[in-house]
């Protein structure tokens, strides 16, 4: 593996929004090179003694044993806390918990339900914190989308990735990535569901610098057409089962990924989902199980590029 020379220019990585295209881009090839080593059987030990902090307010099956797992083969150690093995459960404040885990810790990952929480951890610890999902990001599935896609297509030049489903989480991110690295992104989603405006805002600043074009739509065959990539993700997100049947009402059928609306992009198209998957619901089972789903390459990614993020991030 290469020498490691270079860091990151923030602290924290909140949402794609903290990195530049060179910092993105570095993430990527160290994530290659760790990826390459250990499948070499090379123990690579770039963060021995270090310590990782996991606070987790939502379930988790790839965040958690990624980041733990990634830790470990790093030398390190990781920590599981769920809410409720924190004071935080009994009303200790977000400020006084990132500034006590500080004190003990050598990175801290969270993965909140809002938003607001992990920038409040951010603001008040003194070593780096990382969103391992909240409510409007989830910037470290779209790092290892970004890696998937540059091993199946060996570019992100001239690409163009197909959103099609809800403006969330997974979406704004990949708003964000896709405008960075240079990508063309075509967003289908029913009315009022659109991706954070401010989140478009900035990407289409950071698109314009490299003549790339995001585009939204209500029509998931128009978004398709001519797809290097076409992405989804479940239309129900953490905390709103309440609300699924209004939510599917909405998107169903009109909005599922199937063999007929894959067939409506290139022929080589790829098809993502970062997991958990709704089969039947938001991609049928004959799209995540065949032939042009990277779904199971995405999921492995995420420790590959978490591990090199962890790598990347000053640590005091």
């Amino acid at each position: 593996m290469k020498t490691l020379k270079t860091s990151l220019n923030k602290k924290n990585f909140l949402s794609l929004n903290d990195l530049d295209r060179e910092e993105i881009l570095s993430i990527l090839e160290l994530s290659k090179d760790l990826k390459r080593d250990l499948k070499n059987g090379k123990s690579t030990q770039l963060l021995k003694g270090r310590t990782l902090a996991m606070i987790f307010q939502k379930p988790s099956t790839r965040t958690r044993l990624s980041f733990e797992t990634g830790i470990v083969q790093l030398g390190g150690t990781a920590i599981y806390l769920s809410s409720n093995d924190l004071q935080l459960a009994r009303g200790e404040s977000v400020e006084d918990t990132a500034r006590t885990l500080s004190l003990y810790v050598d990175l801290i990952m969270a993965r909140v339900y809002s938003h607001s929480d992990i920038e409040k951890l951010a603001a008040y610890s003194s070593v780096p914190v990382i969103n391992g999902l909240s409510d409007t990001f989830h910037p470290c599935q779209i790092l290892a989308d970004l890696l998937t896609i540059q091993e199946k297509k060996n570019t992100f030049n001239g690409l163009k990735v197909a959103w099609i489903g809800d403006g969330n989480n997974v979406c704004n991110d990949l708003v964000l990535g896709c405008s960075k690295i240079g990508m063309n992104l075509s967003i289908a989603c029913p009315p009022g569901f659109e991706p954070n405006e401010d989140v478009l805002y900035v990407a289409r600043q950071e698109a314009s610098k490299s003549s790339t074009e995001i585009s939204i739509t209500d029509d998931p065959l128009k978004a398709v057409q001519n797809a290097d990539v076409l992405a989804t993700d479940t239309f129900v997100s953490i905390g709103k089962d309440e609300e699924r049947q209004q939510i599917e009402e909405i998107f169903l059928p009109k909005y599922q990924v199937n063999s007929n609306l894959l067939s409506s992009a290139k022929q080589d198209c790829i098809f993502m989902h970062c997991l958990p998957a709704s089969r039947g619901r938001e991609v049928t089972s004959e799209v995540i199980d065949g032939k042009a789903s990277v779904v199971w390459d995405q999921a492995e990614n995420r420790l590959h590029a978490q591990k090199a993020l962890m790598c990347m991030l000053p640590l005091r």
